[in-house]
C-alpha cells in the first residue's frame, strides 16, 4: 500500500552529497541514530513541560523532518560508508521506537489529544516496527509496508502540531484523525506480517 516511505531513495538522493560530507569529517552512523534519539526526547520534554500552552507543537513539522533526514544519514553512512555493524543495527531498530514513544507519548498532556489513542498509536508503531523486524527472522527482508509507517506518523504528527499551534482547535475531528491513524497502523501491521510470508512462500 502507498506510505511516503517509497519516497525515501529521492530523499537520500538530495541527502548523499551531505552525507559524503559527514563521511569524510568522520560522523559515524551510530552518532547520528543517537543524535535522532536525543533530538526526539528534547522536543518531547520541550511538548511536556510547556504544557498548558500549543505553541511549541510548531516545531514539531521541523523537528520531525529533521529526525526523518538523520534516520535517512545514519542509513546511507552506514551501507555507502562501510560502516554497518552489528551493534549499529541494534541501535538503528531500537533507537526508532524509543523516538517514537518519548516524542509522541507527551502529547497525552496536551489538550485535544486522547491519551488512549496517543498510547494505541504508539503501541501499534511499536509492534509495526518489531513485525517488520520479525520478517528477517523467517527469512524475509526488513519489511516496510504501509500505509502507516514511520514516516506517515511523523507526517500527520506534524500536520497536526502545526494545526493547534496556529490555533485550531480540538475536538472530534482530533480524534477521527487519531483514530484513523491506529486503524491505520494495525492494517500496517498485517500487511507487514503477510508480506513476509509472502515472500518466503515457496
Amino acid at each position: 500500500m502507498p506510505s511516503i516511505y517509497q519516497l525515501k531513495p529521492r530523499f537520500q538522493a538530495l541527502l548523499r552529497p551531505g552525507v559524503a560530507a559527514l563521511a569524510r569529517a568522520g560522523m559515524t552512523a551510530n552518532q547520528v541514530t543517537i543524535a535522532a534519539a536525543l533530538l526526539s526526547l528534547a522536543a518531547g520534554l520541550a511538548v511536556a513541560f510547556a504544557q498548558p500552552s500549543t505553541a511549541v507543537l510548531g516545531l514539531l513539522p521541523a523537528v520531525l523532518l529533521l529526525r526523518m533526514a538523520l534516520n535517512a544519514v545514519d542509513g546511507m553512512l552506514a551501507r555507502e560508508h562501510a560502516q554497518q555493524s552489528r551493534l549499529g543495527a541494534i541501535l538503528n531498530e531500537l533507537g526508532d521506537v524509543i523516538a517514537d514513544a518519548v516524542l509522541y507519548l507527551p502529547l497525552c498532556w496536551v489538550a485535544g489529544f486522547d491519551p488512549r489513542l496517543v498510547v494505541g498509536i504508539v503501541l501499534a508503531g511499536t509492534i509495526a516496527e518489531m513485525t517488520g523486524v520479525i520478517g528477517v527472522q523467517v527469512g524475509a527482508s526488513r519489511r516496510y509496508d504501509g500505509p502507516m509507517g514511520k514516516s506517515d506518523r511523523a507526517f500527520v504528527f506534524g500536520a497536526l502540531g502545526l494545526a493547534l499551534a496556529l490555533g485550531a482547535p480540538g475536538g472530534a475531528w482530533l480524534d477521527a484523525v487519531l483514530g484513523l491513524v491506529l486503524l491505520l497502523s494495525l492494517v500496517t501491521i498485517i500487511n507487514r506480517a503477510r508480506g513476509a510470508l509472502r515472500e518466503v512462500r515457496p
